[in-house]
């Protein structure tokens, strides 16, 4: 061997080892799909012997069903080879060689060599990770369902007659026992004297004979009743948890097998326990259960306590009510938690303008500093103000949203700084504001342009001291909320004209990001094309493998008045009409539209918008309404007519 042939097959060995020792499954192809080189990770990944891949098609290692998608695609790719990044080939499933099918995630690199182009694929068998996918996504759903419950529970026993107390306590505990897959739960009341406790609602599973009411809790479970004294929970997964062995002799005898345990009380005064327990098998209790069934303990003692006179009945509705507004605060966190299982909502960033975006996002989402987000309808503000929410340090709670033009003006104070009961007629209880609703969090003011000048003054206080005053209360609570606002109107006129206060506007105005129209940023359009085809294409059940060159091309020449709005509902329209694999999408047509006659860009606008409605015949809302077309609400299009002068001809009035 020559001396410069020794290196070569040095480098050579290490190449080889360092393929065999990658962690993945790294497959060399040529163009027409036959498989070069593959590692042993490879062949073990799809259950072939060291070798025996060399010389197959990569078409082998794939389902029957998608290989004619897969060739499609992949005549594509050479078409336009480019390198693509673990986790770019989505959706992709392979096939060992008994057949079986697994899930896996795929990168493509591509090389040439001696006048050969190559493809380097990476392939990593991703089973567990969808395993786990599902699994986590499983345990948050049937939490939202619980809480969902648990909610629902709580508002019930919201100014309900005494007499019905019993039978809806009975009910309720019908309905955890089913939810937690236990098989009883008991309520126990202490007798006149305070010396022992008394059966007085239960609810056991049919296949099981209901417990007797005349034992006494004093001689068969002295240890619990010490605790239920205490006002403390006792959670036992087996009855070796339980100390005391006359608790323990007892459980065992009348077949419990795990139990739960929590007193009831009402202003720090014990007035029984309501219990839950298994029969069949030992169980655990979840940290999320404990703390619901902790809420809905709170609850049905204060609806005992009610039965008791009317003087204590106002007390317990306070109380319940709060906890009805916790329930449904935590419903609105679980359904936010759903919705994150799916991952953080990714920007298509493909154009240096919405790179730059980005950047100044980078910048801005560590601190605490307000943000105020400007650019026309449809160009997806709030999905640019989640991204900040979701790189701060405040990312851990959910990001709460209001929009300011959606709600009455009468109603906007309510709705932000919350209301204490009376505060006006009507206002028949305690109702928690947006602010508080996001403390700790990111408060989201869409459409701020349109806040109510005297809801201006409210809100410049609260930005500048933290302290807000509920409606019908004067005693101040401190808030610690990031603040991210949003408009498509001109603030600097507003401010000239005086329909938003100078002061309002500088405090918004700490750092300041425009978000590019769609026109301005051609090169994200197949991207948000695929991102809205993957959505509606899910929803429907249809399956959508290409998107026509003609349309992507018609998309990129579109000038999108209604910005990604528009775009998105395009998609779902084409998909509504879809008869095959391969999407076709036609925008509305440019003739239809006459040609702009001056730069400034309001005129171009309102020439735009009116040749819309003349070709809906000045329809704004609907089915095929002008609103519809350009991809925003009536209401917003409306305002936006009434901006730029358009009026409807006398003729069709």
């Amino acid at each position: 061997m020559s001396l410069e042939a020794k290196p070569r097959a040095a480098a050579s060995e290490i190449v080889d080892l360092a393929l065999e020792a990658a962690p993945n499954g790294i497959l060399v192809c040529d163009g027409r799909g036959t498989i070069l080189l593959a590692n042993r990770r490879a062949a073990g990944m799809f259950g072939y012997p060291a070798g025996e891949l060399l010389g197959r098609s990569i078409d082998a290692l794939l389902p029957e069903a998608s290989r004619p998608a897969q060739a499609d695609r992949r005549a594509g790719f050479w078409l336009e080879p480019r390198t693509l990044p673990m986790g770019a080939v989505r959706d992709l499933f392979g096939r060992r060689l008994d057949g079986s099918e697994f899930p896996v995630e795929a990168g493509l690199t591509v090389e040439e060599r001696d006048g050969r182009r190559l493809v380097i694929v990476s392939v990593v068998d991703i089973t567990v990770r969808v395993q786990q996918e599902k699994a986590i996504r499983a345990e948050t759903v049937a939490r939202l369902a619980f809480g969902r419950m648990v909610s629902g529970l709580a508002a019930r026993f919201v100014n309900i007659p005494a007499h019905q107390v019993d039978e809806a306590i009975v009910d309720g505990q019908h309905q955890l026992v089913e939810a937690l897959g236990i098989d009883r739960s008991g309520l126990w009341q202490f007798t006149d004297d305070g010396d022992d406790l008394i059966y007085t609602h239960v609810w056991s599973r049919p296949e099981f004979p209901p417990s007797t009411h005349d034992f006494s809790a004093r001689e068969e479970f002295p240890w619990l009743l010490s605790k239920v004294r205490a006002n403390q929970a006792v959670w036992n997964a087996s009855p070796r948890d339980v100390p005391d062995p006359i608790d323990q002799k007892n459980m065992r005898r009348r077949g419990i097998q795990s139990s739960a345990l929590l007193p009831l009380s009402v202003e720090g005064r014990v007035i029984g326990a309501i219990g839950f327990a298994t029969l069949r098998a030992e169980t655990t209790w979840s940290p999320y259960v404990r703390e619901q069934l902790i809420l809905l303990a709170t609850v049905f003692a204060h609806a005992l306590a009610r039965k008791s006179g009317r003087q204590r009945l106002e007390k317990a509705l306070a109380d319940v009510e709060g906890l009805r507004q916790q329930l449904a605060r935590e419903n609105v966190e679980l359904r936010q938690e759903v919705r994150a299982l799916t991952g953080p909502r990714v920007i298509a960033a493909e154009s240096p303008v919405v790179r730059t975006v980005l950047a100044q996002i980078e910048s801005v989402a560590p601190t605490n500093a307000t943000v105020l987000l400007l650019g026309e309808t449809g160009t997806g503000k709030e999905v640019f103000a989640q991204a900040i929410h979701d790189r701060s340090a405040r990312r851990g709670r959910p990001m709460v949203r209001v929009n300011c033009a959606a709600i009455p003006a009468a109603l906007i104070e309510n709705e932000l700084f919350g209301r204490e009961r009376g505060a006006y007629t009507g206002a028949l209880s305690r109702q928690i504001g947006r602010f508080e609703l996001a403390e700790g969090s990111t408060l989201f003011l869409d459409e701020i342009g349109d806040l109510p000048l005297e809801s201006q003054v409210k809100l410049l206080r609260v930005i500048q001291d933290k302290v807000l005053e509920r409606l019908g209360s004067v005693d101040p609570i401190t808030v610690d909320v990031r603040l991210i606002a949003a408009t498509n109107r001109d603030l600097e006129g507003a401010v000239a004209d005086r329909t938003f206060r100078e002061d309002l506007y500088y405090r918004l105005n700490v750092f300041p990001i425009t978000v590019p129209p769609l026109r301005e940023r051609v090169e994200d359009i197949p991207v948000l094309a695929w991102t809205f085809i993957e959505e509606f294409s899910r929803a429907s059940g249809k399956r959508i493998d290409s998107l026509s060159k003609e349309s992507l091309a018609a998309l990129r020449r579109y000038p999108w008045p209604g910005n990604v709005r528009e775009l998105r509902n395009l998609i779902e329209r084409a998909i509504i009409l879809a008869r095959g694999p391969r999407l076709v999408v036609e925008p509305p047509a440019l003739a239809a539209v006459a040609p702009p006659t001056s730069a400034n860009l309001a005129e171009v606008q309102a020439e735009h918008i009116r040749g819309v409605l003349e070709r809906v015949g000045w329809r704004v809302r609907g089915r095929g309404g002008a609103a519809e077309l350009l991809g925003m609400k009536p209401t917003t299009l409306d305002s936006r007519m009434a901006r730029l002068g358009i009026r409807r001809p006398r003729a069709l009035v």
